[in-house]
């Protein structure tokens, strides 16, 4: 959500191509394709899911890995119980998908009014 509101906030990284640079969150899409940056992405984003597929492999295996448990942030949960483990993993979930509702809420009145933010 911020990364797409500070695009059409006028935020840009150091070294952003120029070609791109009159682009809005909702129409750098096209302006990507025209530059060739998508390829890159894509070819980023398979190498990630290329070795995501070693985890996933081991757990088919039955080696006990609980799915989405890439090891990250693990010692945070060092010293909890199962209860607030399981508290945490449901807020977890809960966060996550009012994220998603968000994000799409933001990505869908962007394009409907076809302005900046605060796309109203």
């Amino acid at each position: 959500w911020l990364g797409y509101v500070a695009v059409d906030l006028g935020l840009r990284v150091p070294g952003y191509p120029e070609a791109m640079s009159g682009a809005t969150s909702a129409t750098v899409h096209d302006a990507a394709v025209e530059f060739g940056a998508l390829g890159n992405i894509f070819v980023f984003l398979g190498l990630a899911e290329m070795a995501s597929w070693i985890g996933v492999s081991q757990m088919l295996q039955g080696s006990g890995r609980a799915p989405g448990d890439f090891g990250f942030g693990s010692a945070y949960l060092v010293g909890k119980s199962e209860e607030q483990i399981e508290r945490l993993k449901l807020q977890e979930i809960t966060h996550c998908r009012l994220a998603m509702l968000a994000f799409s809420g933001v990505v869908t009145q962007s394009v409907l009014f076809d302005k900046g933010f605060p796309y109203f």
